[in-house]
């Protein structure tokens, strides 16, 4: 890490100072309107201290990605610009997009990289939050590692009713915002906390049902599905894979439908855990795989993980160095299904 800031004109470090080093993934409701995007991207590469990873604009779920990282104040500046501009730009009651979305920023996690603890990020979430809601008039709710309240912590909680029905759900007393407390028909409300490094990732569906593919992401996710008994009692029976939160959704830029995917703790349920999953379950829906798409940056760790798990599948006898394992692993998932890809763009090491 702090050779790779020596590298650029942000920052110099002396590798014996053990710089701290957090990194911010916002997601912006805005993938179709360019001059908007690179607005945001512009605020994020003013902020000194600060190195813009990487772009994921996705078209058809109208939502972009940005992936930086830095100095933890810099970081956090340039996370509070970002939502300044994207709450100028985007005006989400003209907003549409296959993605879930409450607001303009519809949400911004921060998450320890190096030299820094969990608890010091909270803190720096915490102050980000705070500014933004009073400082923006932005409603904000903090999630996660954050999470004031058990029933926030989950991202998909909070956004339970999408910004369609924020008006309606601030108004309840268990869903005040924590920060910025009236209700922004132009924003939305933004949700901000510090969490673990999580891993976006869709599958593709040789189909163009969203029906088949939410019956997949039903049976795979970690909290399951709801089935009614013959008695008419409600049951939530578990999915397979721990740390998995998935939809269906179709998206009309590709011409055809994808299980999409939140891996929270990847060392536990990894891409290949995810893909193998989806790849039984659409058997049984007579369907097939045709690959996968990952959202944003992924560590390297994840990766070797997958081309590791098929070298062991495939009875594989002859060692491959690190970097055929990637290529492996990129095979293997299909990877390069909707767009090229290439490994040293998308794995965060090689990009810090």
């Amino acid at each position: 890490l702090s050779a790779y800031f020596q590298r650029t004109n942000h920052l110099t470090i002396n590798p014996m100072h053990n710089q701290p080093i957090i990194e911010c993934i916002p997601n912006f409701s805005e993938g179709r309107n360019v001059k908007v995007i690179n607005a945001i991207a512009a605020a994020i590469r003013r902020e000194k201290g600060v190195k813009l990873l990487h772009i994921d604009q996705g078209e058809a779920a109208n939502r972009t990605v940005f992936t930086f990282a830095g100095v933890p104040e810099a970081v956090v500046e340039a996370a509070f610009q970002a939502i300044k501009v994207a709450g100028n730009l985007i005006d989400m009651r003209r907003q549409t997009g296959e993605h879930p979305r409450i607001g303009a920023t519809d949400v911004c996690p921060l998450v320890p990289i190096a030299n820094i603890s969990m608890a010091t990020v909270r803190q720096y979430a915490l102050q980000l939050g705070e500014r933004v809601g009073n400082r923006l008039g932005i409603p904000v709710y903090l999630y996660e590692k954050s999470a004031q309240t058990p029933n926030r912590k989950n991202l998909a909680t909070i956004r339970s009713g999408e910004y369609e029905g924020l008006a309606k759900k601030m108004q309840q007393v268990d869903w005040q915002p924590d920060f910025g407390k009236k209700f922004n028909a132009k924003t939305g409300a933004t949700v901000i906390g510090a969490r673990d490094f999580l891993i976006a990732y869709n599958v593709n569906l040789d189909s163009p049902s969203a029906y088949i593919a939410n019956q997949i992401a039903r049976e795979i996710r970690e909290s399951g599905k709801v089935v009614k008994k013959v008695s008419g009692e409600k049951v939530r029976i578990p999915g397979k894979c721990k740390f998995l939160k998935a939809i269906g959704w179709y998206i009309e830029e590709y011409r055809q439908a994808q299980v999409s995917i939140n891996l929270t703790n990847y060392k536990i349920t990894g891409i290949h855990h995810a893909f193998e999953a989806c790849k039984a379950e659409a058997q049984s829906h007579q369907t097939t795989i045709t690959g996968s798409e990952l959202i944003g940056l992924i560590p390297k760790a994840a990766l070797l993980a997958a081309g590791q798990f098929y070298y062991k599948k495939e009875k594989r006898t002859v060692s491959m160095e690190e970097e055929a394992l990637l290529e492996l692993a990129i095979q293997r998932l299909g990877l390069n299904d909707l767009a090229p890809f290439d490994y040293r763009k998308r794995v965060i090491e090689y990009l810090l």
